[in-house]
């Protein structure tokens, strides 16, 4: 399966592809129609739908934002989808006014919420280049959301059909979980790196598709336009310090209770 193949048009949303078809090591490829990846899910029209459910088999989805991106998105299709269970493994700290946006989020003088003080990443260390930036960002969702890191490739290894997972844009947080989970699949650094840089081609569509929410319109302007794009050396630098800092993906993983049997039963569900 080429590149562009892997790509799954939808009405309501722009970043949705397959981790299927992308090489190992070992000669062997990642099979489709078992992970997809994606950014935000609150849009699908009942077309998204049936091609999920019908074509895909969707069982499970991996929901990586944040309590107060989810409460202030509100509900999606697929969260009134029986068949559908949907697991939020944010992968930020939350507690306190962060956790409870209702009763806790701050709010300006008018009354609106004030997103500059809910989104998590805006309290992130923003000093350096970009790319450093950003490896620092993603290094920062292994040091505080460990859990939910298991959890969610521990999700992808069930049997009972397809399994997406997303973020907002479907580029850092779900860059991410995707690239770990293909490096215990066994994937090429190389296919991993060019399927993280892949979601480039649509990020205009993806940036569009966020400035018409109010949850992150503010926040995108305010950055340079560069920093949106998901560069293949910002996956590449971060892979190389998991590898010097934890002796690789699976070195990290079983320091956090990952076994050889979750190994395993991901490749197993991954890889033909």
């Amino acid at each position: 399966m080429n590149a562009r193949s892997r790509w799954i048009d939808l009405d309501g949303a722009v970043n949705v592809r397959d981790l299927g078809g992308l090489p190992t090591t070992d000669g062997r490829t990642t099979r489709r129609g078992r992970v997809l990846r994606s950014d935000n899910l609150q849009d699908l029209s009942v077309s998204d739908l049936r091609i999920l459910l019908d074509d895909y088999e969707l069982k499970n989805v991996i929901d990586l934002r944040s309590e107060a991106e989810v409460r202030l998105e509100g509900p999606g299709p697929l969260t009134r989808t029986p068949s559908v269970t949907v697991h939020h493994l944010s992968l930020f700290s939350e507690g306190g006014r962060h956790t409870d946006v209702a009763a806790d989020t701050p709010r300006t003088a008018g009354g609106r919420i004030d997103i500059d003080k809910v989104l998590p990443w805006q309290n992130q260390p923003s000093e350096g280049p970009e790319t450093e930036r950003s490896v620092g960002h993603y290094r920062g969702y292994l040091r505080d959301r460990a859990d939910s890191i298991v959890a969610a490739l521990r999700v992808m290894t069930r049997e009972d059909g397809a399994a997406l997972v997303h973020c907002a844009a479907g580029k850092d947080r779900t860059g991410v979980v995707c690239a770990m989970a293909l490096e215990v699949a066994g994937v090429a650094r190389e296919a991993i790196v060019a399927d993280y840089a892949h979601t480039g081609e649509r990020i205009q569509a993806i940036l569009a598709r966020l400035r018409g929410s109010d949850t992150y319109a503010a926040d995108l302007d305010s950055r340079p336009a560069d920093s949106h794009v998901p560069h293949a050396v910002i996956m590449e630098k971060f892979l190389a310090r998991v590898d010097e800092e934890h002796d690789g993906v699976l070195g990290w993983l079983a320091v956090h209770g990952w076994t050889d049997e979750d190994t395993g039963a991901l490749r197993a569900r991954l890889v033909d």
